[in-house]
């Protein structure tokens, strides 16, 4: 038969909050209508729209929160809401060659939409002059022009040639082709007797007596000057050829200005730019002076020699180089990248290897990163990940202070430092969010100082909301948009209420209700997961609870371990009995995906002497700053209500017995001061009853964190021994308000066969843990007979009296030696 409870026991309401099902006002899901706004950051939220919507300088946001509460999804559905609302699709952007100066591209920008327009047009603009312009110059008006042209040249030539020969032959020589290798130039050679001879063989008659010298050298003089009149006239011919050549390229400027000029007209009435004016006419003027590139698709190979084309398509100067195109957005573009390297986020500019082995690049190799694809929008990264990327985050700080972007490679090293373009700068206008947990916000904060100028605005996203009619509303919205986005099975409200308790202890307060929305989610999915194991179409209470069994279950196997070394005694914990300077502490484990707890057997020995509280885990090295203030609280707390009269002179030592891997915190605090009052008063500590709870110098027992787990750790180990309706767990009063304990430990407390004690000081805990009065000081200071206190206080003063005692003793052995001992009398 359970036996009373004592005032200080928790009534079975206090340890659990509970959610009547009957009190939602739904049967299913079925019948809400999913959340459309954002629940339980109201202070992020607030805070995210603020800097959205400050259109100054350095109103970047640093979304601030532990990982888990949802600040991405969120973010991205506040940006895909303010993006819908604004509207304005901002600019397109583009390069093209600048013709002037190749190194420097131009920037040219369009209205949404215009960028890809434009491109097409010019590419269709190219694809006509190819078409044409070899066209233009096979025409029978450009053919009837050149030959005019080509006509007075052959007639002039005529001319030339006409008068020469008369005179030549005036004069007795004739104009002859002479070979000279594979160059035929023309020469004069004299008539002898009507035939063109050879200076040289009339050189040869002359020494042989057949022509007379005198006319041989009168012939030399006469040829020497036909010659000079002869190159003279050929430079006269190549002059007029160039003439003629100038002629026809001018011929062909003209026509094919006049053309391309017409063609590239509805260009200009579609985009009146003035910077498309100059770039066509830049273009169509470099064209004109490359006229050859439209003739080369003509050309043919001569045998025996292959036709050296230069590398490359020869139009690609001319084209277009769309880099951003948000032809297919409604909105500014929102944009998460989750790869921020340096070439995803600024872009490069791409490099070839030519023939001849040299890297080359031009303006079509400018390629764009997400933060100018985000340009008029917003971009989202995490600050982690910027952080490590190399570059990154200086070129980040560089852009959102100058508000500009020049597109460069990221290349630290300098190895491809040939044919470098400097791209005419990118103006920015962009919100960049960045997401970071709390400690890397402060960190960045203190130790660079361009971060309160670049982001000036901080939503800080909350683990938990206050729990009151609306939240829990909302919350059962959320689970219907939740399934309806997953095409789940619908939750009815046993479920749905089972799931907003166990949110209420995910958050760890009564009060409160979990934020962290992407667990909550999973829990959704797997709750609809053991309803289709049942093919049942609803989901139920118990399909929740055995989603987070089986998630429990998939981690707790270190806690199981530890649980079967506690049941075959390899760790040592008695759940039963009485002992003097023991008791059993608890302690939490934290695994990073789950957290329980467990008791540990906490022992203090006390003696004579003046080493005051020896901490053994310190001495070992095995105790955390924590810990160590909290041992020393004890020296205080036992000073302050024992030493008011005496010195405080005594040995004690405090151990975490079998305990290897280190202490921190000060959670046990308390539970090693009720170790150190049964050790001085030699009162027995019920093993039945686990303790938790800090301390202060005053006696006062304060909050600690993961009291579920560490109730239901000490739980666990008593049910597997024996549960014999003695057993239970002494916790602060103040940590009351964050019970949501397990249903089967509820349950448990139902039946009178567990407890749950709160306290509010040691002496209310040590009587629990005796059954004795801990006694109040009197108007005398002395505390009433029989009580702990007045035990402690009477060892304390028997330890005092002992050692005064002891060292006296000592001191009289002494000066008896030093009377024997002539080296001790004086002389």
């Amino acid at each position: 038969m359970p036996r009373k409870r004592s005032y200080r026991e928790l009534p079975i309401d206090k340890l659990r909050w509970r959610l009547d099902p009957a009190a939602l006002p739904f049967e299913t899901t079925e019948d809400l209508g999913p959340l459309k706004e954002i629940i339980g950051q109201k202070r992020g939220v607030e805070a995210f729209r603020f800097g959205m919507g400050m259109d100054k300088p350095g109103y970047n946001v640093f979304v601030t929160g532990i990982t888990g509460t949802g600040r991405m999804s969120t973010v991205r559905k506040l940006l895909e809401e303010i993006s819908k609302k604004k509207g304005r699709v901002p600019d397109e952007l583009c390069y093209v060659n600048n013709f002037k100066n190749p190194e420097a591209p131009i920037l040219l920008r369009l209205k949404a939409g215009m960028g890809s327009k434009f491109k097409k047009d010019v590419r269709d603009l190219l694809g006509t002059l190819k078409k044409e312009i070899p066209r233009l110059f096979e025409s029978q008006d450009y053919l009837n022009r050149k030959k005019e042209i080509m006509e007075e040249y052959e007639k002039k030539g005529k001319d030339f040639f006409k008068d020469l020969d008369k005179k030549v032959r005036e004069e007795g020589f004739a104009v002859v082709d002479i070979q000279v290798g594979q160059i035929k130039r023309p020469g004069v050679m004299p008539l002898v007797d009507g035939n063109p001879v050879d200076i040289d063989q009339v050189e040869a008659m002359v020494e042989k007596g057949r022509f007379p010298k005198e006319e041989f050298e009168e012939l030399k003089e006469r040829q020497a000057r036909l010659r000079g009149e002869i190159d003279q006239i050929f430079l006269d011919l190549r002059s007029l050829q160039k003439e003629v050549q100038e002629d026809v390229e001018k011929m062909d400027r003209l026509m094919f200005t006049k053309m391309a000029t017409e063609l590239a007209a509805p260009i200009r009435d579609r985009y009146k730019s003035k910077e498309i004016d100059n770039y066509l006419n830049d273009m169509l003027e470099d064209m004109t002076e490359n006229l050859q590139i439209f003739t080369r698709q003509n050309q043919q190979a001569l045998p025996g020699i292959p036709l050296l084309l230069p590398e490359g398509d020869p139009f690609q100067p001319y084209q277009v180089n769309l880099l951003v195109d948000n032809g297919d957005k409604k909105g500014p573009p929102v944009i998460i990248e989750s790869y921020p390297t340096y070439r995803n986020l600024f872009g490069s500019i791409e490099r070839v290897v030519d023939r001849s082995g040299v890297w080359r690049t031009d303006f079509s190799k400018i390629k764009a990163g997400s933060f100018i694809k985000a340009n008029g929008g917003y971009l989202v990264l995490n600050l982690l990940d910027a952080l490590m990327e190399p570059g990154v985050w200086p070129a980040l700080k560089r852009s959102l202070k100058t508000e500009k972007m020049e597109i460069q490679t990221y290349d630290p090293f300098y190895l491809f430092t040939t044919t470098a373009l400097k791209p005419e700068p990118i103006e920015m206008d962009i919100k960049v969010v960045t997401i970071s947990d709390e400690y890397l916000y402060h960190l960045l904060l203190a130790y660079d100082e361009d971060v309160k100028k670049i982001f000036k605005v901080r939503a800080d996203f909350d683990t938990s909301m206050d729990k009151n009619e609306e939240s829990i509303h909302k919350f059962a919205e959320f689970i219907k948009m939740k399934k309806d986005e997953d095409s789940l099975r619908s939750f009815d409200r046993t479920a749905v209420a089972t799931l907003i308790e166990h949110a209420v202890r995910m958050a760890g307060r009564q009060e409160k209700i979990s934020t962290s929305f992407p667990a909550i989610t999973d829990l959704i999915r797997e709750a609809d997961y053991w309803a289709g194991q049942e093919n049942l179409s609803v989901i139920g209470e118990k399909h929740v609870d055995k989603a987070i069994e089986a998630k429990v279950y998939r981690s707790n196997m270190i806690e199981e371990h530890i649980q079967e070394m506690i049941d075959r005694g390899t760790l040592m914990i008695d759940v039963e009995g009485e002992v003097v300077g023991q008791v059993n502490g608890l302690a939490v484990y934290n695994l990073g995906d789950y957290m329980f707890g467990k008791p540990s057997r906490i022992t203090a020995s006390t003696s004579m002497g003046r080493s005051g509280i020896i901490n053994i885990e310190r001495e070992a090295d095995l105790s955390g700053s924590t810990h160590n203030k909290g041992v020393l609280i004890l020296g205080g707390y036992l000073r302050k209500k024992y030493a008011q009269d005496k010195p405080l002179t005594m040995s004690a030592s405090i151990a975490f017995e079998q305990s290897y891997s280190g202490v921190d915190g000060d959670s046990a605090s308390s539970t090693e001061i009720y170790a150190l009052l049964s050790s001085l008063s030699g009162v027995p500590l019920k093993q039945s009853i686990a303790v938790t709870g800090s301390v202060n110098q005053k006696g006062e027992v304060q909050a600690i964190g993961g009291v579920n787990e560490k109730i239901e750790g000490f739980y666990d180990c008593c049910r597997k021994a024996r549960l014999t309706g003695d057993q239970g767990v002494m916790i602060p009063e103040s940590n009351v308000k964050d019970l949501m304990l397990r249903k089967d430990v509820v349950g448990a407390v139902r039946q009178g066969k567990f407890h749950i004690y709160a306290v509010r000081s040691i002496d209310e805990g040590i009587e629990i843990l005796t059954g004795k009065k801990p006694g109040e000081k009197q108007s005398d200071g002395a505390y009433p007979k029989g009580t702990i206190n007045y035990l402690v206080n009477e060892k304390l003063k028997e330890l005092a009296e002992g050692l005064k005692k002891f060292g006296e003793k000592e001191e009289e052995e002494e000066k008896k030696k030093g009377k024997g001992n002539p080296a001790f009398e004086n002389p």
